[in-house]
């Protein structure tokens, strides 16, 4: 058993030790991007056009209670014992996540009033997984040293989505001070599955006797595991459903983002928003399996009688399968069910300074969109995603500055649930209207990245276009 979590650890932490929220996009104004994190974002040019596939190549992932350098790095501990160090470090509420995003389209121009429209499709893959750590122990270590405690099923938990988002959006500077937006949403659900709220112990006693030193008892057991788009794969053509399902032929919901940008003053003003208020109603290719119940086995007496003719398998062990499906069996249904999308919350205070850098050119009577901008800007961000164990935030110093007329950059320290020494960096460039963005993360731990609990990467291409 040890072998066994031991190559699964492995691409585990591999896998999963690259994380961040987009937090650096929060209110960079030159990225057209960013109102997808703000739909109430000023935006200074007249029109963009994403260039298809490439103007936001986004992912992210995070490993909360440990990294790869924890299990793997430079050590005399033995590897076993580092393993075993680990699982005893985590708690039940550390994760694993990814979020991946790709930008099918990204297009937005202003129209004669000063408002700007926005829209675009994008897919997105968005997963969680929590620490079992109950279980864990259970797999390292065994029960033999575990006789009389618990240990808790219900640590299973974890969600995982795969849809197409078709969005549209408007702001709109509606006074001198105040900037508002919002966006709608369908989303086209291509694969999801989820499993919380589940229950049940697992206890090891000591027995009679009789059959076995001990006695093993599954108590309370109530588990559901919910899911839609899967069970249809291996009929036809895997990819031609795939892409049925993100053209709007999957299982459909709404949604929407708000937002508003307000100036308190000449340097202060507040952003906040909220993304992704909404839901999916999975009515097709729905699966839900349940499992409910008490079971208890007095030990294995293991028999080898000779196999009859024709049999597939001794009697004896069909009894003890048969006997686990009466007192916890399960359940398959296929009824619909509702999945709220994970909300998440941006909000941050700036204090903007510096000789302006602005066009001189206001064209005040279309609604200020062309106001200066200050140079420089130091704030505070906030931000935080619904989960199913709660939710997980961060905050965020930043500092921006406008170095040239079409170079600006973002340098953010965050802390969050991975570490608290998170160095980000942000870059937006515009050479005539071609306009191209760059964003990572944990710049301090790229001298060696198997320390870094969480890392990310995003990108894009924009053609952004004025009409002077």
């Amino acid at each position: 058993m040890r072998n066994l979590l031991c190559y699964l650890l492995i691409p585990l932490f591999g896998y999963f030790s690259y994380s961040q929220n987009k937090s650096l996009l929060f209110g960079f104004e030159e990225i057209p991007q960013s109102l997808l994190v703000n739909p109430a974002t000023p935006m200074h040019q007249d029109y963009h056009f994403g260039i298809p596939f490439l103007s936001q190549i986004h992912f992210n992932g995070g490993a909360s209670g440990v990294s790869v350098y924890d299990i793997f790095g430079g050590s005399n501990i033995d590897l076993n014992t580092r393993i075993r160090n680990q699982i005893y470090k985590m708690k039940e509420t550390d994760f694993f996540t990814v979020n991946q995003q790709l930008e099918l389209l990204n297009f937005g121009w202003r129209d004669r009033k000063g408002a700007y429209f926005s829209g675009g499709i994008y897919e997105e893959l968005d997963f969680i997984f929590y620490f079992p750590k109950d279980l864990a122990i259970l797999a390292w270590e065994g029960n033999r040293d575990h006789i009389g405690e618990s240990f808790n099923l219900g640590q299973i938990s974890g969600t995982a989505e795969l849809l197409t988002v078709f969005h549209f959006g408007i702001n709109k500077k509606v006074s001198k001070k105040l900037t508002l937006g919002g966006r709608a949403k369908i989303y086209s659900s291509i694969a999801h599955a989820k499993t919380t709220n589940n229950s049940g112990d697992f206890i090891t006693t000591i027995g009679d006797g009789t059959t076995n030193i001990y006695e093993h008892h599954l108590v309370n057991v109530g588990f559901t595991i919910q899911t839609s788009g899967l069970i249809s794969l291996d009929e036809g053509d895997p990819a031609k459903k795939f892409l049925g399902r993100a053209l709007l032929g999957g299982n459909l919901g709404l949604g929407f983002d708000v937002g508003a940008n307000y100036e308190i003053n000449r340097n202060w003003s507040l952003s906040a928003s909220l993304i992704d208020v909404g839901a999916v109603f999975h009515t097709k290719d729905v699966e839900t399996y349940e499992s409910f119940g008490n079971h208890q086995v007095d030990g294995i007496e293991f028999l080898f009688p000779v196999l009859g003719v024709g049999d597939e398998t001794f009697e004896y062990y069909d009894q003890i399968e048969d006997d686990f499906d009466d007192n916890i069996p399960l359940i398959t249904q296929n009824e619909s069910y509702v999945q709220f999308r994970p909300v998440k919350f941006y909000a941050s205070v700036s204090y903007n300074f510096g000789e302006p850098n602005g066009t001189n050119d206001c064209n005040c009577l279309n609604g200020n969109y062309n106001d200066y901008k200050w140079r420089e800007s130091l704030g505070l961000q906030v931000y935080s995603i619904a989960r199913p164990k709660g939710p997980q935030a961060t905050i965020s110093a930043y500092y921006y500055r406008k170095i040239t007329k079409s170079v600006s950059a973002k340098i953010a320290y965050t802390v969050d649930q991975y570490s608290a020494s998170n160095l980000g960096f942000a870059l937006s460039a515009d050479m005539g209207w071609f306009n191209f963005y760059f964003t990572t993360d944990n710049i301090l731990r790229y001298q060696n990245l198997a320390k870094a609990k969480n890392l990310s990467l995003q990108l894009g291409f924009n053609l952004k276009i004025d009409k002077k």
